[in-house]
């Protein structure tokens, strides 16, 4: 095992951590330790809020995942190396790192089909009843830590994750040169869905949503077109984003990243005869669903969950290359002292992105 500097060994765990709903505090905490030779300790230096942790700050579960203990928030984070294991070889101490917060068993059926995602046991930050990276250090494989090129900044590092969901679901959707493409929701990930099909090469890229101020930051962003959804009929919204667009047949690709049965509708009957859709957003557990249309059109339907293997790589690739500017997604930078100020914000929709410093970041 690597030695630790005097400085290190010196610095702050403070983690913020989530008792119940609307219920949290700030706590010092034992520092991780090296409990494995390829494992490599990470000092936080920033964090992004997702909405899934702003989901367990607000209702204290999601679907079965539930906060009965005490449990540090967080997962979009980015750090520096201040600990390698004896076994760790393309890190060492002071590499600027994305962290890849979710790894599976490495020996169930999906693990090694190359699917982790969908290990039964994966262990997940901020998923109960696993902490988060909200917090002064971060215990990881090595091999689930992404070194940033000297071009990506820490910050942008935080913002991996989010890429890497996104590079996922487009992956998902098998997006070619050339192809329309519709993405409802013009969140985080949805920003990021847009930017990264027009990466690959999409000819069109319409954004979708019911905030028109979402919409105009996607037309700078990535989008060729925005719409404003309507309160009318699924099949009228559908139409009326097909004229917009000139795809009178329909879009070939289709991503909802906003999990709004209303989007989820339209989205069936905007996708052209033999197109993809993708489901990328969660909303409800259950929906009212055309799937008259889907089998009419033999749409090809598929889920998408996290990230997978070559997903992280390619984010960090897409930020360095300059193919996603992630950066212009944070509006804002606060200590960690403001952690639920931020998470306030990001709750009442004030902020796209919102980072926070770790408790030893200076800003």
């Amino acid at each position: 095992m690597s030695t630790t500097t005097t400085a290190t060994a010196q610095a702050s765990n403070l983690s913020f951590v989530l008792n119940k709903t609307h219920d949290v505090k700030f706590e010092e905490r034992p520092r991780p330790v090296l409990s494995d030779e390829h494992d490599v300790i990470v000092a936080v230096n920033f964090t992004g809020i997702c909405g899934s942790d702003v989901h367990y700050w607000h209702h204290g579960c999601i679907g079965h995942f539930v906060v009965n203990d005490p449990m540090v928030l967080g997962h979009e984070s980015s750090g520096t190396i201040v600990e390698v294991g004896s076994k760790v070889s393309h890190l060492q101490v002071g590499d600027r790192v994305a962290i890849e917060p979710g790894y599976g068993c490495r020996r169930c059926n999906a693990c090694r089909s190359g699917k982790y995602n969908l290990c039964p046991d994966m262990i997940f930050a901020a998923t109960p009843p696993h902490d988060g990276t909200l917090a002064g250090f971060w215990a990881s494989p090595a091999d689930f830590c992404y070194k940033l090129p000297e071009t990506v900044s820490l910050q942008e590092g935080a913002l991996i994750e989010p890429l890497a969901v996104a590079v996922h679901i487009v992956k998902q959707a098998e997006v070619k040169p050339g192809n329309s493409v519709v993405v409802m929701g013009a969140g985080p990930v949805g920003l990021l869905c847009a930017a990264v099909a027009k990466a690959y090469g999409a000819s069109k890229v319409v954004s979708v949503d019911i905030v028109q101020s979402k919409l105009d930051f996607a037309l700078s962003f990535c989008s060729t077109h925005t719409y404003v959804s309507q309160r009318i009929a699924p099949e009228e919204n559908a139409a009326a984003i097909k004229k917009l667009a000139n795809v009178p047949n329909g879009a070939d690709i289709v991503i909802d990243a906003s999990g709004a049965e209303p989007s989820i509708q339209a989205a069936i009957h905007l996708v052209r005869m033999g197109g993809t859709y993708v489901q990328g957003g969660m909303g409800k557990s259950d929906i009212t669903f055309p799937i008259m249309a889907m089998c009419l059109k033999e749409v090809t339907v598929r889920g998408s969950f996290r990230y997978g293997p070559g997903d992280y790589e390619l984010a960090v690739d897409l930020v360095a290359t300059g193919k996603v500017d992630v950066k212009r997604l944070a509006s804002d930078v606060v200590p960690f002292e403001k952690a639920e100020d931020a998470f306030k914000k990001v709750h009442e929709g004030q902020v796209i992105k919102i980072l926070i410093a770790g408790p030893n970041e200076k800003i």
